[in-house]
């Protein structure tokens, strides 16, 4: 298996005490197939725009069988409109599926209203704008529904926005939070074939 990450602060592991090892694309390369190669490509204060320019090229030059992206966030903060945000990404999306073989996992957005640094944002606003990305990042998986696949970190997601699971940074997530996405990103995967050990 050949399996890149394409993402942002978080797929580097800022918050976690190792960052290296410690990112949830660092914890799902440890569960891959013994041979397997990984390459991370993620870059801090990434936004889905940057990232078609910055990370997608090499994504698809390493002919990747699996490809994770979580890019939204800073996007969000960046108050980019749903439609700028749904073409870059769909820009993204769509690239990987014409050029490569893999099979997609994207993220979708977690209930941010009780993360720290939202704490002065409103937040029926806040939970407005989070909607509107999530079905921007629905619509684009449902264009290629066997290649492209929702890893949902929306439903349920107070376990990943709790104080434990949050960095002393009011923002990324702790060790405990990056294990969570994890978690959820490679449950994803085994659902759709992906061979990750326990």
């Amino acid at each position: 298996m050949r399996y890149v990450a394409i993402g942002a602060s978080d797929s580097v592991g800022v918050g976690a005490s190792d960052p290296v090892r410690g990112s949830w694309p660092a914890r799902i390369a440890a569960r891959l197939p013994a041979g397997s190669a990984y390459v991370n490509l993620g870059v801090s204060g990434s936004i889905a725009l940057q990232a078609s320019r910055e990370q997608l090229p090499g994504a698809i030059a390493q002919r990747p069988t699996v490809v994770t992206i979580w890019l939204a966030v800073n996007d969000l903060n960046a108050t980019i409109d749903r439609a700028s945000y749904a073409d870059a990404l769909g820009g993204i999306v769509d690239a990987l599926v014409q050029r490569s073989d893999a099979a997609i996992f994207v993220g979708n957005v977690p209930d941010l209203r009780t993360v720290p640094v939202y704490a002065s944002v409103d937040k029926l606003v806040l939970l407005v704008r989070i909607n509107a990305y999530n079905d921007a990042i629905a619509e684009i998986a449902a264009r290629s529904p066997t290649r492209i696949f929702v890893v949902d970190l929306f439903t349920g997601s107070a376990d990943l926005v709790s104080t434990a699971t949050v960095a002393q940074d009011g923002f990324h997530p702790s060790d405990a939070g990056y294990q969570l996405i994890a978690d959820r990103f490679a449950n994803a995967m085994r659902a759709k074939g992906v061979p990750l050990r326990s």
